[in-house]
């Protein structure tokens, strides 16, 4: 799912993020967030913010006892905005692998998202392999580690399209103009397969693996000197799912057949 910055990008967020070290209180802390990423984190038409995300963020605040308000932030931006102090942690669907390990500090995952192929009903292809996706056009959104993944497996032989959201994605695939479209599942079916005005299905085998493409789940981002902040969001991550709350939430987002994973 969501997804990846360039090492250029990550350099010049280190860059901003490299002064002071001094501890602060956490009473109040401030979470970025790029919006829209159905389900996972988006506007109703009141204009509050909803979704897995944002509902999982402000229950475990609640259980750790924070008052937490969420930051907006473009996913171009997300890293170097944490560095720079803009907020205090991201919680935006964000993919833990060990690139961003490397100038993150990562809470425990809170969910394991698979990636899918997804066509329209009308579409011969059946495996995507090298032979089906020879010539396609293949959508994905921009910077995301869908984003790497098809690019190295399949740059050689595929055009691939990228896109600002996912809702990008679906406006081209309705207009013929993609052949299919590589997103984290929760995100595409939201946007491709819940709509009934919408003729689409998922091909091949939902991906988790390598873990070099999809790491080990979302979880939430620190920067790596704020140990204390993190632990506590670990420590009521533990909680929630022990007194069920976190189960609640995850079945108002999630249906059992979403092939997603709780990181349990």
């Amino acid at each position: 799912m969501k997804r990846l910055l360039t090492v250029s990008l990550l350099g010049a967020a280190i860059a901003a993020g490299s002064g002071t070290a001094q501890a602060r209180d956490y009473d109040t802390v401030r979470i970025g967030v790029d919006i829209p990423y159905v389900p996972m984190e988006y506007r109703k038409p009141d204009g509050t913010l909803t979704g897995f995300d944002i509902e999982l963020g402000n229950a475990l605040c609640k259980q750790a006892e924070l008052e937490c308000k969420w930051v907006e932030q473009s996913w171009d931006g997300i890293i170097p905005g944490l560095m720079a102090r803009k907020f205090d942690a991201i919680m935006s669907s964000m993919t833990i692998n060990d690139e961003r390990r490397q100038q993150l500090l990562f809470s425990d995952p809170y969910i394991v998202p698979p990636s899918a192929w997804f066509v329209p009903g009308s579409s011969d292809i059946q495996t995507p392999d090298e032979s089906a996706l020879e010539g396609r056009d293949i959508g994905v959104q921009r910077g995301t580690v869908q984003d790497n993944y098809v690019t190295d497996m399949y740059g050689s032989i595929a055009n691939i399209k990228r896109y600002a959201s996912a809702d990008d994605v679906a406006v081209d695939m309705d207009a013929g103009r993609l052949d299919l479209a590589f997103l984290d599942y929760p995100t595409g079916q939201a946007a491709l397969l819940d709509d009934d005005k919408r003729d689409y299905r998922t091909v091949g085998d939902k991906l988790t693996e390598p873990k070099k493409y999809f790491g080990e789940g979302f979880g939430i981002a620190f920067r790596k000197r704020d140990k204390e902040l993190a632990e506590q969001f670990n420590q009521a991550l533990e909680t929630v799912r022990e007194n069920g709350t976190y189960q609640k939430i995850y079945d108002r987002y999630f249906n059992k057949d979403n092939g997603g994973d709780s990181a349990d």
